[in-house]
């Protein structure tokens, strides 16, 4: 098998309907570092991984897809207190599932302002 000449992922992109609400949402609810924001589209951080870029798109956009007829989420992110975080986006009133368990881990799938499906696991 031949060596990848590819080192890593840089950044995900995620469409968004408003880029400033998106921004505030992601930096005030999730803890992101707003980077970059050109008006079109801002470079979003966490603490280590690949750069999380919102990108303001067409109404109805979304980064997700459905197998079956059921969304599926293309970004997973992990945490180190699932149930903590499970309650705090509770009460923030973000859109989420129930906490579920897979294999030794536990995971939930939450929504955007924007309708995209994203999963956190620990």
């Amino acid at each position: 098998m031949s060596q990848s000449l590819l080192s890593e992922i840089h950044y995900f992109r995620i469409p968004v309907n408003n880029l400033s609400e998106s921004v505030t949402w992601y930096t005030e609810r999730l803890g992101f570092t707003l980077r970059h924001n050109s008006g079109e589209l801002a470079v979003m951080a966490l603490e280590s991984g690949p750069l999380f870029v919102l990108v303001e798109a067409d109404q109805g956009s979304r980064g997700h897809f459905t197998i079956g007829g059921q969304l599926e989420f293309s970004v997973g992110f992990t945490t180190t207190d699932i149930n903590a975080l499970h309650s705090k986006f509770s009460a923030q009133g973000i859109q989420t599932d129930e906490i579920q368990e897979d294999n030794g881990h536990q995971y939930f799938h939450f929504f955007d302002p924007s309708g995209n499906k994203l999963q956190v696991h620990n």
